[in-house]
């Protein structure tokens, strides 16, 4: 078994708990002005994470603050480029300028969901990012259609969700739905360790499917994202295994 484990989280959203979190995690995914951050959080998240030794990642959405980047937009592809490109190119330049690098992307939200699903627009992402010409790792889902046509093209880490349950397809179940998140940090344990170990998550269906994860996240906005994070700590810890990074 592996001695180490990577937890990532997105932070630099407007969170309560960015602070807190940070020394607890592997990597952090900052977002980059689609569905949350401005250069003032974005200068000040990169420090943040560079004082901890935290890996830099680039979190870039649909361009829709309003819903926070978790719907789907209609976007000409021309358009599409144009917005993730930017996102994140302006957070890769303020890594560098705080003299740190950036290590990987992320996409956020509806358009990971859609990324996911969505061969069309899986190409999109993955062209845009070639275009950038930086080298990065990409955060994918397991099973997902951008960690299929990426392969070769990038170096995936493949991404499980601790604190959200699954479906039985490996889509994410909706936010809509009242059991879409986990929030008891004894359950996020049992899911992190059942992929971590015996490499399967057991969907809301009660289906197991099989699940081989690089990366774990767990989202910065729950309300005890900072408790779940330490129990995982004491739980690993018990088990001879650390968090990668701290």
């Amino acid at each position: 078994m592996k001695k180490t484990i990577h937890i990532n989280c997105d932070l630099g959203e407007g969170g309560k708990f960015d602070e807190e979190l940070m020394p607890l995690i592997s990597a952090c995914n900052i977002a980059c002005g689609g569905h949350a951050g401005n250069l003032e959080t974005m200068h000040r998240t990169v420090r943040l994470a560079m004082e901890h030794g935290v890996e830099i990642g680039a979190h870039p959405s649909y361009p829709d603050r309003q819903n926070f980047g978790r719907n789907h937009i209609e976007m000409s592809e021309e358009d599409l480029k144009l917005s993730i490109e930017g996102q994140v190119l302006s957070l890769k330049q303020i890594a560098e300028s705080e003299g740190g690098k950036l290590t990987h992307v992320k996409l956020h939200g509806a358009l990971y969901n859609d990324a996911a699903k969505d061969e069309n627009i899986a190409r999109i992402i993955l062209e845009c990012l070639e275009d950038l010409d930086a080298h990065f790792n990409l955060y994918v889902p397991v099973n997902s259609k951008i960690s299929k046509l990426g392969m070769g093209k990038f170096d995936l880490f493949f991404e499980a969700f601790g604190d959200r349950n699954y479906n039985k397809n490996y889509s994410l179940v909706s936010r809509s739905k009242s059991n879409a998140l986990i929030t008891q940090k004894e359950e996020v344990f049992k899911l992190v360790f059942s992929v971590f170990q015996e490499h399967e998550i057991l969907t809301i269906s009660g289906d197991k499917i099989s699940a081989d994860a690089d990366t774990f996240c767990l989202h910065s906005d729950t309300p005890s994202s900072v408790e779940i994070i330490e129990f995982l700590h004491k739980k690993f810890a018990e088990k001879g295994i650390g968090v990668k990074n701290t």
